[in-house]
C-alpha cells in the first residue's frame, strides 16, 4: 500500500516554508500530523495481525505442554506387509516446533522442503533444523524446537515437553515411519490457544503421509526418487490405488489411526528446555494400548500359470492342469484363499 501524498506532506521542512500562506501551512501541518499518527497506528495493527486468518491469541503469558506420542502400528491393525525384520516396524525421533502462523514445517498439497525430504526418507534432522533456524532468524516466526526419542517398535510411546507463547501459539511436529520410502505422520500448525485461554488437553489421531519425494509402494521398497517431485499427500486405504501399496485395504473406508498424540497443559510454567528420553510421563505396561484395531486382510493370489501338457492314457480323455500361488495370506477374518490348482479335460494328441 502506497501513500504518496502523505509521504510528500511529512517531508522535513514543509511547515517552515515561508513562501506559503501561514494559515494554509498550519492547517496542512495539522492534517499531516493526524494522518501520520493514523498511518503508524494502522501499520502497527497490521503487523500484529496473524497470517492465514488465524484468530489472535490473547491468553496471558506462556504455557507449558506435555506431548505423549503413542504408536499404534501393530501387525493386527496393519497386517499387510508388516515389517518384522531388517528393520522391524519402528518410529524415528519426533521433532516439535512451536511457531506463529507465518511458518509451516510441512503442509498437505505443498512440496516438501529439502529438510523434510531428508527427514522423511532417512530420519536425518540436520537440514530441517537449519531450515527452522533460518526461518526463526528471518521473520522471528519460530519460538522453540523440541524433540522426543525414537521408538524401537510400532506400538510403544515417547514424550517431550514444550512451551508456547501468545505470539507463537501453534505447534507442528513430524515423525518418520521406519521402514518406509518417504512416509511420516505429524501435525501441521495445531493451535493450542482458544481466544484468551490455553487449551487444557487435546488428542489427535495420526494417519500416514507421503512426502512426494520417493516412488516406493511398500515399507521395504528400495530408494527410487520421484522425478519430478510431487506434493505431500495423505495415504489412505485406497490411495495410492495399487495392490502393491502397503496401506492398500480396499475393504476399509478409512485406515485405522497409525499413531496418536496427547497434548496436556502443565501447571508448572517455568522455562524449560529439551527433555531427556523416556521421562516419567510415559505410561508403562498395559497402560500403553487403549484399543486394538483389527483390520481384515484378504488372501491375495497370483495369476494362473499357463496350462500344462495334456496327460493321461490313450484310451481315455486326458487332463491338463494350471496353478497359482499365494502372494499374501489372509489375516483377521479376511477372505480365505481360493483353490490354487485347476484342471480340465483334454484330447491327447500323441496317441497312435
Amino acid at each position: 500500500m502506497r501513500f504518496p501524498r502523505l509521504k510528500s506532506c511529512i517531508n522535513k521542512g514543509f511547515c517552515k516554508r515561508s513562501h506559503n500562506n501561514p494559515e494554509t501551512v498550519m492547517a496542512m501541518c495539522k492534517v499531516c500530523r493526524v494522518l501520520g499518527t493514523l498511518f503508524v497506528t494502522v501499520l502497527g495493527c497490521v503487523r500484529c495481525l496473524p497470517v492465514d486468518g488465524e484468530p489472535l491469541c490473547t491468553a496471558g503469558g506462556r504455557a507449558k505442554y506435555s506431548l505423549i506420542f503413542t504408536g499404534k502400528w501393530s501387525r493386527t491393525a496393519f497386517p499387510k506387509q508388516y515389517p518384522l525384520y531388517r528393520p522391524p516396524a519402528q518410529w524415528s525421533p519426533l521433532m516439535v516446533v512451536t511457531h506463529s502462523s507465518d511458518y509451516h514445517m510441512w503442509r498437505v498439497g505443498e512440496y516438501a522442503s529439502n529438510g523434510v525430504r531428508e527427514f522423511a526418507e532417512k530420519s536425518e534432522a540436520w537440514s530441517l533444523m537449519r531450515e527452522v533456524e533460518a526461518s526463526g532468524e528471518k521473520i522471528q516466526s519460530v519460538y522453540g524446537v523440541f524433540s522426543a526419542p525414537a521408538i524401537p517398535n510400532g506400538i510403544e510411546q515417547t514424550s517431550t515437553e514444550f512451551e508456547v507463547l501468545p505470539r507463537h501459539s501453534l505447534m507442528s511436529f513430524i515423525v518418520r515411519i521406519v521402514p518406509s520410502p518417504d512416509w511420516f505422520v505429524g501435525g501441521d500448525s495445531i493451535n493450542l490457544c482458544e481466544g484468551d485461554k490455553w487449551k487444557e488437553q487435546m488428542s489427535v489421531d495420526l494417519y500416514p503421509y507421503d512426502a512426494g519425494t520417493d516412488s516406493g509402494f511398500t515399507f521395504s521398497s528400495p530408494n527410487f526418487a520421484t522425478i519430478p517431485q510431487e506434493t505431500i499427500t495423505e495415504i489412505t486405504s485406497s490411495s495410492p490405488n495399487h495392490p502393491a501399496n502397503s496401506f492398500f485395504y480396499p475393504r476399509l473406508k478409512q485406515l485405522p489411526p497409525i499413531a496418536r498424540v496427547l497434548l496436556t497443559k502443565q501447571k508448572d510454567n517455568r522455562l524449560i528446555g529439551i527433555f531427556p528420553a523416556q521421562s516419567n510421563l510415559i505410561p508403562m505396561g498395559n497402560e500403553i494400548d487403549d484399543t486394538v484395531s483389527e483390520t481384515p486382510l484378504d488372501c491375495e493370489v497370483s495369476t494362473w500359470s499357463s496350462w500344462g501338457l495334456c496327460m493321461g492314457k490313450c484310451t481315455e480323455m486326458g487332463v491338463k492342469r494350471r496353478t497359482r500361488y499365494i502372494r499374501l495370506n489372509p489375516a483377521n477374518n479376511g477372505n480365505p484363499c481360493p483353490e490354487l490348482q485347476e484342471e480340465e479335460p483334454c484330447v491327447l494328441h500323441n496317441c497312435v
